[in-house]
C-alpha cells in the first residue's frame, strides 16, 4: 500500500476513534453535498460514511446565481465524539459565519447548530472539568473558552492568545488540532517556515494548563522526495491497542492535497514522527467490500449515488434520474462550464486514472453545450454544441482566457467521449478523446492542469450541460459512466 494512502484530494483531515472505527472529516469547499466523513477499521482502507450537509445558507453566490465561492465554502473542520455525540466544526469562508453539527450516529442526521463568531481553522476540546473549548487562528492563536452548547463564547471564559508564530514565514500558524493526553495539553499545527527547506511542516506545543505557556517545535520537515511538498496539517489519533499514528495531507499538485499516514510515538510527553513512509506495510485488505470513493456508473436509475457532487448547490428542478439515464438541463445562463451550475462530479484520482461518458445531445438547442470536464480554474472541457448545419464537438480549454482550441464536425449528436488524466510526478495533464468506429480519436492536445488557489481544490472529472441563453428547455443525457486508475489500491472502485 503506497502512502498517500488515498491518492485523491481529501485536504484537513481530522480523525478520531470511537471503540474499534476511525472516522475522517475532510475539506468539501464548493461542492455539494459537502461535508464529507469517511470511515475506515484499520487507517488505511476507507469508504464514504455520510456528507454531513447537503447545502449550507443557499446564498445566490452558494447555487451560483450571483457570483460563486470557488475557493471558499467549507474549510478545514474539527471532527469529536462527547457523551454519545459526535460533534462537527467549521467555518464557511464566504459567509463569514461557523458552522456546528451534531449527530447521534456518524451516518446521520446531522443537525445544524447556530455559532456566534467566526474561528478560523478551529479545533474543539471537551476537557475533563465539563468546559468545552475552541483552539483556532492563523499566526496567532487563541484558546476560547465556548458555552456547553458551542454557540457563543462564554462571557468572563478564558480567552487568550496561546501562541505566536513569527519570523520569516509564508505561513503562520494554522489548522489547529487541540488535545489532552496524561493532563497535558497539545497544540498540532501546520506552518510555513521561509527558512531551510522553505516547505510546510508539521508542528506541536505542549503545556501543563490552558492558561499556561505553550513549548514545542517542529515535529516533521519531510517531502517524501516528493518535490519539496511538505506533509503537514491533520491529526493524531491512538489505536485500541495504544499505538499512535499522524495523518496529515501533502499537496500534489493539480490532483490535489492527499492524506498520508504515519506512525508516532511519545518521548518525554511529547510526540516524534520520524518520517512519513512511503510504503504502508501490514495493511491487508478489508474482507468486505468498501462503499467506493470514486465510482463507475450507469447512470440509469431513479436517484444518484452518494459518491456524486455537484459543483455549487444545485437546481434539481433542472435534473432528472431516469432508466434512460441522466438528464441534465441548463439552470440559468453560463459564459463557459466553469460557471456552469448542475455540473456533476466526482474526484480525480493519481497518479493516472481514465474517465468515458455516452453523450446524447440530441435535445440541445442552438447556444447550449453539453459534455464532459475537468473542472479547476485552468479547465479543459470537451463539449458538443447545436449548431444551425448540425452538431460539433469542441474542445475548450482556460490558461490565461478560455478559448476553443479544436473543433470537429459530429455525424450524430450521440458520442462516446473519454478523459485521461496523468498525475504521475506532477505531469498534471488530460487529454480528451472521441470514440470512433476504428478507435479512440484524440481531441485537440493535451491540457496542462494547474492547482491554483482561485479554485482550492483538485482536479475533478465533471459532466456539464448549459446555456449562453437564459434558461430554457434543451437538455442532455448522460448514460454509462466508467472510471479506471492504476491506483487501484487506495481508491475504491
Amino acid at each position: 500500500m503506497r502512502n498517500p494512502f488515498l491518492y485523491a484530494d481529501y485536504p484537513d483531515p481530522d480523525v478520531i476513534r470511537v471503540g474499534n472505527r476511525y472516522y475522517m472529516i475532510t475539506t468539501t469547499m464548493h461542492v455539494f453535498p459537502g461535508g464529507d466523513l469517511l470511515t475506515s477499521t484499520d487507517l488505511v482502507h476507507w469508504e464514504l460514511c455520510c456528507h454531513v450537509f447537503d447545502r449550507l445558507d443557499s446564498t445566490p453566490a452558494q447555487r451560483m446565481e450571483q457570483g460563486h465561492i470557488y475557493g471558499k465554502g467549507m474549510w478545514a473542520a474539527s471532527l469529536r465524539y462527547h457523551q454519545g455525540m459526535f460533534h462537527i466544526f467549521f467555518v464557511c469562508n464566504d459567509t463569514g459565519r461557523s458552522y456546528h453539527y451534531t449527530a447521534e450516529k456518524p451516518e446521520g442526521p446531522w443537525t445544524h447548530h447556530p455559532v456566534e463568531g467566526f474561528y478560523h481553522d478551529a479545533s474543539i476540546i471537551f476537557d475533563d472539568d465539563g468546559k468545552v473549548y475552541l483552539a483556532y487562528g492563523n499566526r496567532e492563536i487563541r484558546i476560547v473558552e465556548m458555552e456547553p452548547d458551542l454557540s457563543r463564547p462564554k462571557a468572563d471564559g478564558l480567552n487568550r492568545v496561546a501562541l505566536r508564530d513569527e519570523g520569516n514565514l509564508i505561513l503562520g500558524f494554522e489548522g489547529t488540532h487541540i488535545y489532552k493526553r496524561g493532563g497535558k495539553y497539545y497544540l498540532f499545527m501546520i506552518h510555513w517556515p521561509k527558512d531551510g527547506h522553505a516547505r510546510r511542516t508539521q508542528a506541536c506545543y505542549v503545556a501543563d494548563r490552558l492558561t499556561g505557556e505553550f513549548h514545542g517545535k517542529d515535529i516533521l520537515d519531510d517531502d517524501m522526495g516528493f518535490f519539496n511538498q511538505g506533509v503537514a496539517q491533520g491529526a493524531m489519533v491512538d489505536t485500541p491497542d495504544g499505538r499512535w499514528y499522524a495523518i496529515l495531507f501533502q499537496d500534489h499538485g493539480a490532483c490535489g492535497r492527499m492524506p498520508v499516514l504515519m506512525p508516532m510515538r511519545w518521548k518525554d510527553d511529547f510526540p516524534v514522527i520520524d518520517c512519513a513512509p512511503p510504503v504502508l506495510e501490514g495493511f491487508p485488505a478489508p474482507d468486505v467490500p468498501l462503499r467506493p470513493l470514486i465510482s463507475s456508473d450507469d447512470l440509469r436509475g431513479d436517484q444518484l449515488a452518494d459518491w456524486w457532487q455537484w459543483n455549487h448547490e444545485p437546481d434539481l428542478r433542472r435534473v432528472e434520474c431516469t432508466p434512460d439515464g441522466l438528464l441534465l438541463r441548463p439552470a440559468g445562463a453560463a459564459q463557459g462550464p466553469e460557471f456552469a451550475r448542475n455540473t456533476l462530479t466526482q474526484r480525480t484520482s493519481g497518479p493516472r486514472c481514465a474517465f468515458e461518458v455516452t453523450l446524447d445531445a440530441s435535445g440541445l438547442l442552438p447556444r447550449c453545450r453539453a459534455g464532459l470536464m475537468a473542472l479547476q480554474s485552468q479547465y479543459a472541457a470537451c463539449l458538443v454544441e447545436r449548431r444551425p448545419e448540425g452538431f460539433h464537438l469542441l474542445l475548450e480549454t482556460k490558461t490565461d482566457a478560455p478559448a476553443i482550441i479544436a473543433e470537429l464536425p459530429l455525424p450524430s449528436p450521440i458520442v462516446r467521449l473519454r478523459a485521461e488524466f496523468d498525475f504521475t510526478d506532477m505531469r498534471d495533464n488530460v487529454r480528451f478523446f472521441l470514440r470512433q468506429e476504428d478507435g479512440w480519436q484524440p481531441m485537440g492536445p493535451e491540457h496542462q492542469l494547474v492547482y491554483t488557489l482561485e479554485h482550492f481544490m483538485g482536479c475533478r472529472i465533471g459532466l456539464a450541460c448549459y446555456s449562453m441563453l437564459p434558461m430554457n428547455n434543451s437538455y442532455a443525457v448522460f448514460t454509462d459512466f466508467t472510471y479506471s486508475s492504476d491506483h487501484i489500491a487506495s481508491v475504491s472502485i
